[in-house]
């Protein structure tokens, strides 16, 4: 037993002493490599840290520097390399994986993602989402509240007896003219202490970004309506009007449902276009 401890022991002490350039560190001697790990960021700079550092990853992607299926360095490594939190390293992740660039495998790690297999157009966070057509996007708070959730509510999410949720409805506008009709529902234990001046001033996305909370997967469905008079007075046109009813479950990577949103969205400045191709689906909703 103990010339076997001998021989482990000396064969570690060959790898850890073998020919390495210098700026490599011991601990993780090939993602050191990777190219992320080599281009700046800037603690001085007024650019947000998960901002700079989600500039950083797309740079790598779209300068073909990272190749599709390239494994990323992990939040540890991350963190380490950049001297920056975990929580921040999560934001830029999630919100590089909501925008399509990377995809997150469960037990494997983060991996650049195939612009042929994204699904294009449609993103978690609807500031994100209109910000990418060129356009401004903006919120009207129109309630907020912390409730007992119904029997439906709890059945949809998931919830166990007890939880209180926070629902609160909101008129999201585009270029400052109303577009959706949006009433969501969240579990209060995702983020206590939730405000309706706190709701108001931020994007509760980026809020939950901050706590960890980040979506993984959602599921969608559209059905044709008319609006009802209240709801036609919110987003500015007539009664009767034509809209799409929009339904969304977003849960988190191990599976809970956090989220469940429901949405009226005017039809005559929304446009639904899904194109179908060999092993992927491409989903784009367009905004006049």
């Amino acid at each position: 037993m103990r010339k076997t401890e001998k021989v482990l022991e000396h064969l570690k002490d060959m790898w850890y002493n073998r020919n390495i350039p210098k700026h490599f560190s011991r601990e993780a001697p090939v993602m050191e490599q990777n190219p992320i790990l080599k281009l700046p960021l800037s603690l001085d700079s007024e650019i947000p840290l998960y901002s700079q550092l989600m500039g950083i990853i797309k740079r790598s992607i779209t300068s073909g520097a990272l190749k599709v299926g390239d494994l990323l360095p992990s939040e540890a490594e991350l963190c380490r390399a950049y001297d920056i939190s975990r929580n921040t390293v999560r934001q830029a992740i999630g919100a590089l994986e909501e925008e399509g660039f990377v995809v997150r495998k469960r037990g494997k790690g983060t991996f650049v993602s195939d612009p042929n297999t994204r699904r294009k157009g449609v993103q978690y966070s609807f500031t994100t989402e209109i910000s990418q057509l060129g356009k401004s996007p903006s919120s009207t708070l129109v309630d907020f509240a912390v409730i007992t959730p119904s029997p439906r509510i709890v059945a949809l999410m998931g919830l166990e007896p007890g939880v209180k949720v926070y629902r609160f409805t909101r008129v999201r506008n585009v270029d400052g003219a109303p577009l959706i009709l949006e009433t969501s529902y969240y579990p209060e234990y995702i983020y206590p202490n939730l405000t309706r001046e706190l709701l108001e001033t931020h994007s509760f996305y980026s809020l939950l970004y901050h706590v960890g909370v980040i979506p993984f997967s959602a599921s969608d469905t559209y059905e044709a309506v008319v609006l009802s008079p209240h709801e036609a007075q919110l987003l500015h046109c007539a009664p009767g009007s034509a809209a799409f009813f929009h339904q969304r479950r977003t849960t988190t990577e191990n599976g809970h449902i956090y989220e469940y949103t429901t949405s009226y969205m005017r039809a005559d400045r929304v446009k639904l276009d899904v194109r179908f191709q060999k092993g992927s689906t491409s989903f784009m909703r367009t905004v006049d």
